[in-house]
């Protein structure tokens, strides 16, 4: 399914509607449009399986630049409009993208990067050009209308958010199927699982370039319903936008809860969320008291996937499952999970290893053949895995326990700093936190955390009250070996729009200035 088999039945039904402005994109705009820049690409050269780039933020036209980029059959790659000149001018040359697509939003860098990417001939700027850059608007206001001939689906390739290094490109199977016939496992999962239909409204808050999201948006067209797109979250935003515009399906990351569960009761209960049907998150790991407010809040209508990019797995929980099994991500309904120690051997149930899914799709890590073996399963059984670390209990649920590079040895005995981090969000005083390891003479590694408190503290007798109150506080949920021995406070934490912490930055600031390395 794609947009124009909906603009042929109902053209004029919004498509996309920017939530802090109102402006609607109808589907016979959007079609119509995407056809128009499919026109612009295979006039310049780019043929079905060639790359191209787009780097903006959450723009009004941005789901259309994708759907033209899908018409025309190409591999689209969707970048953070955070990226650094060097970030931006890695992947594109990384990639190899024949085009790149951005906007005036995005000048600076693009200015930067226009002598670093020679094999970029196509570069077109929305909202205003720079020397080196066409004007989006005028070139694909002048394109043809006319479909091109045989048009087959494009595909993304995206990059990882690079939480543990360089971002990888993860690269799928080109489809080369006729257009509207990919078999989408993110289309075939919405309908069944979720009702995606014509008749939905969806609040999309996180950057359009993550995989989700974005992928979650097409779903929302292929299905024939309307996404309405935030240029970026707000917590209080969000719950005016669900009422406002009689939100029926979402998608979310746990920070989010976490902030909007945060906001001042009266606050939250200002706004009528009653026509939210279906409110689905993943991304990053919830923590157990924050799923269960939600779901008290919200009702039993809280969905949780887990999964990657590289579409290996899908392991799903809805509200039901989650209050039977608190705690758990869910059952896989794609592919099979087994848990595994560093050798390959399957543990038992209960004991955390290496998770691993069997019989799943295939990927490779774009030029990275040796992140590529890491991912796959040591004893050669085609399995692979996303470097999580979790176990299955009796049932075969799965409980993740954290990321298998996160995990602190101390001592000799493994912490998983996920287990503090859920523990410490949940106090009154703290925003944002990250658990990780810092080197210590005695025991190779002790627990250090990072704060983001709801006030700074104003002085070092103040800084050292709420380390000891939280450290404290850790203490009465868990074992002491768990918890923090020392306390630091920041205003804000490096995490990603789409929920994930670059925890790397953090643990190498402290690995380097300790002379250590990691």
């Amino acid at each position: 399914m794609y947009p124009g088999l909906h603009a042929a039945t109902h053209p004029d039904r919004p498509a996309i509607i920017q939530a802090d402005t109102g402006v609607i994109t109808t589907y016979g705009q959007l079609h119509t449009r995407a056809i128009q820049l499919s026109n612009v690409l295979r006039s310049a050269g780019l043929q079905p399986g060639d790359h191209i780039a787009i780097c903006m933020e959450n723009h009004e036209r941005y789901l259309e630049v994708i759907w033209g980029c899908h018409y025309a059959g190409l591999v689209y790659t969707a970048c953070s409009s955070r990226l650094t000149k060097a970030e931006i001018s890695y992947i594109l040359n990384d990639c190899q993208a024949k085009g790149f697509i951005t906007s005036k939003y995005k000048s600076d860098q693009a200015a930067e990067i226009a002598n670093d990417i020679p094999n970029v001939h196509l570069r077109l700027m929305l909202d205003g050009t720079i020397p080196g850059y066409d004007s989006y608007e005028s070139t694909v206001s002048a394109a043809s209308t006319t479909a091109l001939e045989n048009m087959i689906d494009g595909t993304d390739m995206l990059y990882s958010s690079g939480t543990t290094g360089m971002p990888k490109g993860i690269a799928r199977p080109f489809p080369g199927t006729p257009l509207g016939t990919a078999a989408g496992l993110a289309t075939a999962l919405t309908v069944g699982l979720y009702k995606f239909r014509e008749d939905m409204l969806y609040l999309s808050p996180a950057p359009l370039y993550h995989a989700a999201p974005l992928r979650f948006n097409l779903s929302v067209h292929a299905a024939g319903g309307t996404t309405v797109v935030m240029e970026h979250f707000d917590a209080e935003d969000y719950l005016k936008f669900v009422e406002k515009y009689s939100i029926t399906h979402t998608q979310l990351v746990p920070t989010m809860f976490i902030r909007m569960l945060k906001l001042d009761e009266a606050v939250r209960n200002k706004y009528n969320v009653s026509t939210l049907e279906v409110a689905i998150h993943a991304a990053a790991p919830c923590p157990a008291p924050t799923k269960k407010a939600m779901i008290e809040w919200w009702g039993p209508i809280i969905h949780e996937y887990y999964a990657g990019t590289e579409g290996n797995g899908f392991v799903y929980c809805n509200s039901e499952m989650w209050l039977a099994h608190p705690g758990t991500v869910g059952t896989a309904i794609q592919g099979i999970v087994h848990i595994c120690d560093e050798n390959g051997e399957e543990l038992p149930v209960n004991e955390s290893g290496t998770v691993f899914f069997e019989g799943s799709a295939s990927f490779e890590y774009h030029n990275d053949p040796e992140k590529t073996k890491a991912s796959r399963d040591p004893k050669g059984r085609g399995w692979s895995t996303l470097g999580d670390v979790g176990y299955l209990d009796e049932d075969n649920f799965l409980y993740l326990t954290d990321r298998k590079a996160f995990m602190i040895i101390s001592g000799g005995v493994n912490i998983y700093p996920q287990e503090a981090e859920n523990v410490l969000v949940n106090h009154p005083k703290v925003v944002d936190i990250a658990v990780f390891g810092v080197p210590n003479d005695d025991f190779g590694e002790e627990v250090k955390a990072v704060v983001q408190p709801v006030a700074m503290p104003t002085n070092p007798e103040e800084a050292d009250a709420l380390s000891k109150e939280l450290i404290a506080y850790c203490k009465t949920h868990l074992a002491d070996i768990k918890c923090p021995r020392s306390v630091d406070f920041r205003e804000e934490l490096p995490r990603h729009p789409t929920g994930k912490l670059y925890k790397r930055l953090l643990k190498d600031e402290y690995w380097k200035a300790a002379g250590r390395a990691i």
